[in-house]
């Protein structure tokens, strides 16, 4: 019998940087492919170094040819500009900047820009709403409020399990930030908090990004704090399996595997009330903390773990029990059965 061919449409950036995302793709390619189809990763490169360079980038989205395709799921934005007869989404996110983060950014937005994201607002809109995109599905709550609020789209929420899971439980020594080093990541927060730890607890923190020099200029005082760089996959299984702690603390996130990869590491994750889609996996002082995102506030709980070793232990196997229910198996089925295949 022959399978029925998946395209799955990726976004790439322009960078080359690989992430959370490239991994959320491979896990929806290998799930739909031990369900029995034919799926196939069809990546395109979005720049978004300006506007001019990010309605090329809707237009190479909107130009793909994939009438070889018996469905496609688009993904990430711009992805979903796609013409198929057979289309639906699972939305990674929309671009933020002209969304939740569009006042943050511009605080006073001259007229060309806010013309620009109306324009951007207008195409998203279309192109997710029915007879373009069959069915919108999202990887989060965060992701799906911010769809309803600006787009008027009620999608359902999908949450996936990882990828990649080799992860484990080891000893618990240090604090451990996994993050891109970017503002909207808020590794400075962490950072700050640590001059409120007065134990012998280090921070190490892990990979890179536009704010690394300036991060690494805040923590220059603190020979507790380590940055590693880029590590292996391996190496970060490591550095989870023997961490006091996860420290997640970003703005509105969408999803973010690095609570997931916590608890799955049986390790306790302390978030921030305005963190986003962490703050619906962590349950407050039972599998880790949601703080006020405030230095302050995150410092006190890692010294509190540290004093309390067996709570954090005990957060932890609480935080991989909250999570045993999550299946690729179960996210494939249902994009199968909305692609009606």
């Amino acid at each position: 019998m022959k399978k029925h061919r998946i395209a799955i449409v990726t976004v790439q950036s322009a960078s080359g940087e690989v992430g959370g995302a490239e991994r959320f793709y491979q896990g929806l390619e290998t799930a739909l492919n031990a369900a029995g189809t034919d799926a196939d990763i069809i990546s395109v490169t979005s720049n978004e170094a300006d506007f001019d360079a990010i309605k090329e980038s809707y237009l190479s989205f909107y130009d793909l040819d994939l009438s070889a395709y018996d469905g496609v799921i688009s993904t990430k934005a711009p992805s979903y500009v796609v013409r198929h007869p057979n289309h639906i989404c699972f939305l990674v996110h929309t671009m933020r900047v002209f969304y939740d983060l569009f006042e943050r950014e511009f605080p006073e937005p001259w007229k060309e820009l806010l013309d620009h994201r109306n324009l951007i607002h207008a195409l998203d809109t279309g192109s997710l709403m029915p007879p373009r995109t069959k069915k919108v599905f999202c990887i989060g709550h965060e992701v799906h409020n911010r769809l309803l609020k600006y787009n008027g789209i009620d999608a359902e929420v999908l949450h996936m399990d990882l990828a990649f899971d080799e992860f484990r439980s080891g000893d618990f020594h240090y604090a451990f930030l996994p993050s891109r080093l970017h503002r909207w990541k808020r590794a400075d927060l962490v950072i700050r908090a640590m001059k409120f730890v007065n134990r012998p607890v280090m921070l190490e923190i892990v990979g890179t990004g536009e704010q690394e020099a300036e991060f690494k200029q805040l923590a220059a005082d603190d020979p507790r704090i380590l940055f590693l760089g880029r590590v292996s996959d391996q190496e970060l299984v490591q550095l989870y399996a023997n961490a006091l702690v996860v420290l997640f603390v970003p703005i509105r996130e969408d999803l973010g595997f690095v609570t997931l990869e916590a608890f799955r590491s049986s390790k306790p994750v302390i978030t921030c009330t305005d963190s986003g889609e962490p703050t619906y996996f962590v349950k407050n002082e039972i599998s880790g903390f949601i703080c006020p995102p405030d230095p302050k506030s995150i410092g006190e709980k890692i010294e509190l773990l540290h004093d309390q070793p067996e709570t954090a232990k005990r957060m932890g196997r609480n935080g991989r029990r909250s999570i045993e229910h999550l299946s690729w198996k179960s996210v494939s089925e249902k994009l199968l059965a909305a692609l009606g295949l």
